[in-house]
């Protein structure tokens, strides 16, 4: 199955969420059998048992840091505004501009970095198993940094279980 983001809705869709951005343009997520064409960003998951989509916002200060972590689910970014760097400890860091989508993948692990310069916000669907319904997902690679200060804020804007 796939988690794909665009900005129009598919017939084939299993799931389906929607966001409307500040302009009246809107997001969607779906769950497909195949990526569309039109997809800002899409990655395959394998769903098994009971899960659920949590639609989430992530704001960050100027130079705010999401020390390396991971989620339980896989999940689909669209920066909404600002930069964010992505490092995936890969040697291959990508810095994300407003307007751009990416899919991280259960358990992999990245430290994100937002511009020094202005706020930067970013909207994602995170797919997840159903016993983190209602709980903190992000589980720091470093034990240690769980005791820094985190300066990013996430806010929880919809949470619906799965029906496969």
């Amino acid at each position: 199955m796939i988690l794909a983001l665009s900005t129009s809705s598919h017939d084939n869709a299993r799931f389906q969420v929607e966001h409307e951005l500040d302009d009246g343009s809107r997001l969607v997520w779906e769950l497909l059998d195949e990526e569309p064409a039109d997809a800002l960003a899409a990655g395959e998951v394998e769903l098994a048992g009971a899960w659920v989509a949590r639609l989430d916002r992530v704001d960050f200060p100027p130079g705010g840091v999401a020390y390396r972590h991971v989620h339980p689910g896989p999940g689909v970014r669209y920066l909404l505004h600002g930069e964010l760097t992505i490092d995936r400890g890969d040697g291959d860091a990508h810095t994300q501009r407003g307007g751009q989508a990416w899919f991280e993948g259960a358990d992999d692990p990245v430290l994100a970095t937002a511009s020094t310069a202005e706020d930067t916000a970013f909207v994602r669907m995170l797919l997840l198993p159903a016993e983190w319904s209602g709980k903190r997902t992000i589980r720091y690679v470093d034990p240690a940094d769980e005791d820094k200060p985190r300066l990013q804020r996430a806010t929880l804007l919809s949470e619906e279980p799965l029906a496969l």
